[in-house]
């Protein structure tokens, strides 16, 4: 997976994360200030295009479709492709959003049961634990 498809598949599990869990009262708790400012990021920057308005709508009314997901994500992709500052800021948005749910990550079955999985090399930076 290329470095921008991966930002913008990070963004996208962000928000369907957050969106899932502000319905769920868990908002408070977990990084959704985060996906929140990504939403708001998104949304400005996709005024004036309809269908990436759709993609991003489509996704904050049905968080869990994946169809929707993917529609996204080649959506902010795109985007990224085509400005470099919008990337940089995906980028740090990604990273704040990730940073604020806490340290270390935590998997469960729910997020990765669509996962992609590729035999490429991975490049983790940070503090990375294992217990």
């Amino acid at each position: 997976m290329d470095p921008v498809t991966a930002v913008a598949a990070a963004g996208v599990a962000l928000m369907a994360k957050g969106a899932l869990e502000s319905v769920g009262q868990e908002a408070g708790r977990s990084g959704w200030g985060g996906g929140a400012r990504l939403v708001e990021r998104i949304r400005a920057r996709f005024r004036g295009d309809t269908d990436a308005q759709n993609a991003l709508d489509r996704l904050t009314r049905t968080p869990s479709d994946e169809a929707a997901q993917q529609e996204l994500e080649r959506v902010i992709a795109a985007h990224m492709l085509r400005d470099r500052s919008f990337e940089d800021e995906m980028r740090r948005l990604v990273d704040q959003a990730v940073s604020a749910q806490g340290r270390g990550a935590q998997v469960n079955a729910a997020m990765i049961k669509n996962a992609q999985v590729f035999n490429e090399k991975v490049e983790v930076q940070g503090d990375w634990n294992i217990s």
